[in-house]
């Protein structure tokens, strides 16, 4: 019994299995990923008109154990991810666009919460 529930906290501890805890607000996320039209890139389930290709979906996201292939999914490297993707992965074709330290929290969150 010790072991199970040591099992269970370890894994979420590491966000294994389980929704990912949030920081920021999710809504107002939903809503800056299609005002920095994300969805021209990615599908994005909720964000209106998010139906893109040219980059992966990003359906079920906060179950990934990784950013971009290889960069271990954690709030803060998504959060820097959004910000700033060529200082996390420098060949990466996501742009840069701008996008505040604020925003880039509210869009994780959106984006950590599970769509």
């Amino acid at each position: 019994m010790l072991v199970a529930v040591l099992v269970a906290a370890s894994w979420a501890a590491a966000g294994c299995g389980a929704r990912r805890a949030t920081v920021g607000d999710p809504e107002r996320g939903r809503s800056l990923l299609a005002q920095y039209q994300c969805g021209g890139c990615h599908r994005i389930p909720g964000v209106a008109a998010a139906r893109g290709t040219a980059g992966p979906t990003l359906e079920r996201f906060a179950d990934r154990q990784y950013i971009a292939g290889h960069v271990p999914h954690t709030r803060v490297s998504l959060e820097r991810w959004i910000r700033d993707p060529q200082a996390v992965v420098a060949d990466t074709p996501m742009p840069d666009l701008g996008v505040s330290p604020r925003d880039a929290r509210d869009m994780a969150a959106y984006l950590r919460s599970g769509p």
